[in-house]
């Protein structure tokens, strides 16, 4: 803990006290045994009564262990078991919001754990957010870096959003529980961060072509963050200790990024658009879900490779969007300082994650299909691949 808080303090140094406010939360601990330092904490904030939000898995995982710490601390504990949707898969959808949200209506918590991953987080943070409580995070695997976001992406009939939502006081990471998370899980979560090569281009281009607001300190987080996980390939992939401390230390200080700027541009571009494109069509389609972070990764395999070869045509093809050609001089290196497509598959494949769309389940049509329209999933995003689709429809 105190290495990851030792780099975010060095990297947000100089920067205004406001935006250094934004990235405060009161406890991270990334230990094992910290199941019981949640419960502690929960008894020092003098909260009486929890609501513990969790699936099947993840309570098998955490949630009964955690339950059993906060009852000996004299708490009152309410489990919320979110119940899969039809095809499944636990969704953050309208069933769910309203059953944890019922749930905390009934039981009259002060707060809020969220015990799992990426999914159980949004719901919880959308309904702490609603109701206006706290809420605690509790990972049980280094599956994405959204467990300290503010914004919750939920499926609204069908469709992907993401509205305002709050983040956690504190975060407790218990590496006992997070060595022992299946192997696809902590792939997911390695492909979620490898997305961050794609998503720290598509922010400085849309920075230079099109104004968007950008801040040095959260990008160099990122990037940072980004390095240790692939200087680190084969301790994570090995899944010990210290491969998995690196892995979800990452991705929480990925988050951390996310909330020092106020919004997702670090750590999401159009590998993310692509993954939640693919996301909404297989729910249209009732079909199970594949994991995020797994989508992610194959996604920005897909984006470098398509990036690069927007490269290597140059500039002359730009002529119709000014605005681009005249940053070309610029926008060319970043390019060609983009992976090729070989070497991301080969560390996929070393993490023992899917690298292809093949190997992901995605059929070459919905790629095709997403490449010329996904980046309408985030219409305020001015992506290359935005730019690219208006090129060629010129």
């Amino acid at each position: 803990m105190t290495q990851l808080l030792n780099r975010i303090q060095q990297s947000i140094t100089g920067l205004d006290e406001e935006i250094q406010r934004r990235i405060h939360l009161q406890e991270i601990r990334i230990e094992a045994g910290a199941l019981h330092q949640a419960a502690n904490y929960t008894a020092d904030q003098a909260f009486r009564s929890v609501i513990v939000a969790a699936d099947a898995a993840t309570y098998e995982a955490a949630g009964q262990h955690l339950r059993n710490h906060l009852a000996v601390e004299g708490i009152n504990v309410h489990v919320t078991l979110i119940r899969p949707a039809h095809s499944g898969d636990v969704l953050a959808d309208e069933s769910a919001l309203i059953q944890l949200l019922l749930d905390m209506q009934k039981t009259g918590a002060d707060v809020i754990i969220a015990v799992g991953g990426g999914t159980i987080h949004d719901i919880v943070r959308y309904c702490a957010f609603t109701a206006r409580v706290p809420f605690i995070s509790v990972p049980t695997a280094p599956t994405v870096d959204g467990f300290n976001s503010k914004g919750a992406p939920i499926i609204s009939r069908g469709m992907k959003i993401t509205v305002p939502a709050i983040g956690p006081d504190a975060i407790f990471a218990d590496l006992d529980v997070l060595v022992n998370a299946p192997a696809p899980l902590a792939a997911a979560g390695f492909g979620d961060m490898l997305g961050k090569a794609t998503s720290l281009f598509d922010w400085q281009f849309g920075c230079l072509t099109a104004g968007e607001p950008y801040l040095e300190a959260a990008a160099n987080i990122t990037r940072n963050a980004l390095a240790r996980c692939l200087d680190h390939v084969e301790q994570i992939a090995k899944r010990d200790e210290e491969g998995v401390y690196t892995l979800i230390s990452s991705l929480i200080e990925s988050g951390l990024a996310m909330l020092l700027f106020g919004q997702s541009h670090p750590a999401s571009g159009a590998e993310h658009h692509l993954s939640h494109y693919w996301e909404m069509t297989y729910i249209r389609e009732g079909r199970r879900q594949l994991l995020h972070g797994a989508k992610v990764g194959v996604a920005c395999i897909e984006i470098c490779k398509l990036y690069r070869t927007i490269g290597e045509q140059g500039v002359s093809p730009w002529g119709a969007l000014p605005h681009i050609a005249e940053h070309w001089e610029a926008i060319a290196p970043w390019l060609e300082a983009l992976p090729n497509e070989q070497q991301l598959i080969e560390v996929m494949r070393q993490i023992g994650g899917p690298a292809t769309i093949q190997e992901l389940g995605i059929a070459p049509e919905l790629l095709a299909r997403s490449l010329r329209e996904a980046h309408h999933v985030r219409p305020e995003r001015y992506t290359l691949l935005r730019a690219y689709n208006e090129r060629i429809k010129g």
